[in-house]
């Protein structure tokens, strides 16, 4: 009985001896009986084909694609796409499949899916979850011919999906980039319209002109200077001239009282060409002066042809004599002078008040350059980020429109059909061998289970341990076992059964 004592090895080969044909019997029929068993199994064939992926054609160094997904996530999304419901009916409908099932489509499709698997292929030496280089595709079915069929026409959904995939997926990229290069566009000719509005609106004032306004300010404030010292000049002499001129009207004023004799018409005439030829000299034929100028000769030269015409009597004559008689020269001169002076000193007047307005610009340009070189420096920065994005947008556009082309031309990354779907002679399914190994196993552990059930329930004492181990003394004497001479074919045959050494 097992569990009272410690056991030594030849205990248990003891058991062993005892017990060996609960273990022998169902190591030889757990055989037989699985492979019996297998042939109430039905048989499954298997078709399966190879596809591997064949890179792009072209070189990506000179077209690279906008596909970047990992070929096993696509494969992932293309796998449940075909594997739907709306994909696999029309297969199971077509080909004819599970005709002798009575069973909703739902069910079939169920049964279908599980009969389906998709394996990746890695490289050798590739780590897991790494690149691919393809896959394969296998269907368990009943009919071999049928198993085929639907390998065949999994394999072209699957090429043809992934046909469809990159080309949508190079489609929607370039749509969305063209329309965020449009938005870019838009965002960049405003900033454009910005920068000409803010150059028109603070033309000479930008970054970099600093320098210049200072030069200007500089140089206009020195002819403000010389304006300034032109103009007192004129300032004084207009009053010189005019003092002058006071001066010789009354010495002529006295004269003529006195009975001088004044200045005629003719000299007046003479004087006054004089002083346009003056003016003429300095100024243009459209100045104010030379006008009235011009207006004043004609004028005396109109009196003087009136002073010409004869008289019909001495009256007539003595109002003539009296008319001819003017202002002397000097005093005409001296008006002259005067009427300079004050052309100079408005002219002068007019310099200075547009200087001072130069002046007042050019302080403000100063004043306002940091602000304003703060702002430039904002819009110019704000202007090179969106030109940027632009440019960025520009190119990856045209790198999808380029792949975009090139998976409409089917020259990117494509599925070749390495191996085509066989047509399998034997079934996968059952494995006849595997069912006889997992019979002759299942048998010889219920034998194992048995024996040691039946040890553990034998109460026999075969030795002198097994005495001494229940009645807890030692044993004094042993009494040999007689029985009849076992003949020398039997005792080989019975090997493995241990002769009683006592009883």
């Amino acid at each position: 009985m097992l569990g009272h004592r410690d056991y030594a090895v030849e205990d248990y080969l003891d058991i062993l001896r005892r017990r060996i044909w609960l273990l022998v019997i169902p190591a030889m029929v757990g055989p037989v009986v699985g492979y019996a068993a297998s042939f109430s199994m039905p048989e499954v064939y298997t078709s399966k084909t190879m596809v591997l992926v064949e890179r792009q054609k072209v070189p990506e160094s000179i077209a690279p694609t906008v596909i970047t997904d990992q070929l096993n996530e696509r494969l992932s999304t293309m796998r449940d796409r075909i594997l739907s419901r709306t994909r696999l009916q029309p297969l199971i409908e077509s080909i004819g499949l599970y005709k002798d099932r009575k069973a909703p489509m739902e069910d079939l499709v169920n049964v279908m899916q599980r009969n389906i698997l998709v394996a990746t292929i890695t490289p050798p030496g590739a780590q897991r979850g790494g690149p691919v280089s393809g896959f394969t595709i296998s269907f368990n079915h009943d009919n071999p011919r049928q198993a085929q069929q639907v390998c065949q026409q999994l394999t072209s959904m699957f090429i043809e999906e992934n046909l469809k995939l990159r080309e949508n997926q190079a489609t929607n990229t370039t749509e969305f980039l063209d329309s965020q290069l449009q938005e870019a566009k838009r965002r960049l000719d405003d900033f454009d319209q910005r920068m000409a509005d803010f150059k028109k609106k603070y033309l000479g004032q930008l970054p970099g002109q600093e320098q210049a306004n200072m030069n200007l300010l500089m140089s206009t404030r020195t002819q403000l200077e010389s304006v300034m010292q032109a103009l007192n000049r004129a300032q004084q002499d207009k009053t010189w001239f005019e003092s002058q001129l006071e001066t010789a009207i009354v010495a002529w004023k006295a004269s003529t009282n006195s009975g001088g004799n004044p200045q005629t018409l003719e000299q007046q005439l003479a004087a006054a060409r004089n002083a346009l030829g003056t003016m003429e000299a300095r100024y243009s034929a459209s100045h104010p002066d030379v006008i009235k100028q011009k207006a004043d000769i004609q004028q005396l030269e109109k009196r003087i042809a009136e002073l010409d015409k004869p008289a019909p009597d001495a009256g007539d004559l003595a109002a003539k004599s009296a008319a001819a008689l003017t202002e002397p020269q000097n005093i005409v001169a001296l008006r002259g002078q005067v009427r300079q002076q004050q052309i100079i000193i408005a002219e002068k007047t007019r310099d200075h008040d547009r200087l001072q307005k130069l002046i007042a610009m050019y302080e403000s340009r100063v004043q306002l350059s940091p602000l304003i070189e703060q702002q430039y420096s904002e819009l110019t920065r704000d202007y090179g980020i969106a030109q940027n994005n632009y440019n960025s947008l520009l190119a990856k556009r045209n790198t999808a429109t380029l792949s975009q082309q090139i998976e409409m031309k089917q020259q990117g990354e494509t599925f070749k059909m390495q191996d085509p779907a066989n047509l399998p002679m034997k079934p996968s399914s059952p494995n006849r061998m595997l069912f006889a190994g997992a019979g002759a196993g299942g048998f010889l552990g219920l034998g194992f289970v048995l024996a040691l059930l039946l040890e553990f329930r034998d109460k026999s004492l075969r030795n002198e341990m097994d005495v001494e181990a229940l009645l807890q003394v030692p044993a004094l004497a042993l009494v040999p076992s007689v029985g009849r001479p076992v003949a020398p074919a039997r005792s080989l045959f019975f090997w493995w059964r241990k002769k009683p050494a006592s009883v």
